[in-house]
């Protein structure tokens, strides 16, 4: 049956498609879609232990998804740590994702990590367990409470997240600097959708997002 043989080759190379992605939530959600057509293909040929591992991969990656969307905003997962701008550490990811970070930011295509760094006042890595998932660098703006975000990068494993947002909140690490407003990066205005996730409005021709003068009650 040439119409089964499809199903199973697109379920195979679908299934091989989910295994090289560098994103987490989509190799989880491509991964479960494959498993599901194997298991269609393989029921329909009667090939029973192949329905069965593909079911439990199904559920294991139905859990994983779930506790994906379910931490994504969870502080007791992600942290905002400050780190010295001259750190050897920043200037690593900063060289280490340097393609990358100009990809996004072609603004800053070609800037050495140190020289990069040393545009930046303060500097935020984002982290997850023992990993680190992104960076954040600001400089100080036309008032002592104003911030210039000057790079705002997620490194490709968690783009479909938005671990920025703990740099960004109101309890953040902007409460010790005593920020009031945080201005965008173009590379960050390029992307209206995370504005808005992170809480950016549009104001006098700039992304920015105001902070209270003391942090909201728990």
């Amino acid at each position: 049956m040439p119409w089964l043989e499809t199903v199973g080759w697109a379920g195979s190379a679908l299934l091989v498609l989910s295994l090289v992605q560098t994103r987490v939530m989509r190799l989880r959600v491509l991964n479960t879609v494959a498993c599901g057509v194997l298991i269609g293909y393989n029921a329909a040929l009667g090939v029973w232990p192949m329905v069965a591992m593909n079911v439990v991969l199904v559920l294991i990656n139905v859990w994983a998804i779930a506790r994906l969307l379910r931490e994504r905003h969870d502080d007791r997962v992600y942290d905002a740590v400050p780190i010295g701008t001259h750190e050897p550490f920043l200037y690593h990811l900063l060289a280490r994702h340097a393609e990358d970070i100009g990809r996004f930011n072609p603004d800053l295509a070609g800037t050495e990590p140190a020289r990069l760094a040393g545009t930046a006042d303060h500097a935020f890595v984002v982290t997850t367990a023992d990993e680190a998932v992104g960076v954040v660098l600001t400089r100080d703006g036309a008032g002592p409470d104003e911030q210039l975000v000057v790079l705002d990068y997620v490194l490709p494993a968690y783009r479909d997240f938005t671990p920025g947002e703990f740099v960004f909140r109101h309890d953040g690490p902007f409460r010790a600097l005593g920020t009031r407003t945080v201005v965008a990066s173009p590379g960050m205005a390029a992307s209206e959708r995370y504005l808005r996730a992170v809480g950016f409005t549009e104001r006098d021709g700039r992304r920015v997002l105001d902070l209270p003068a003391t942090p909201s009650a728990a």
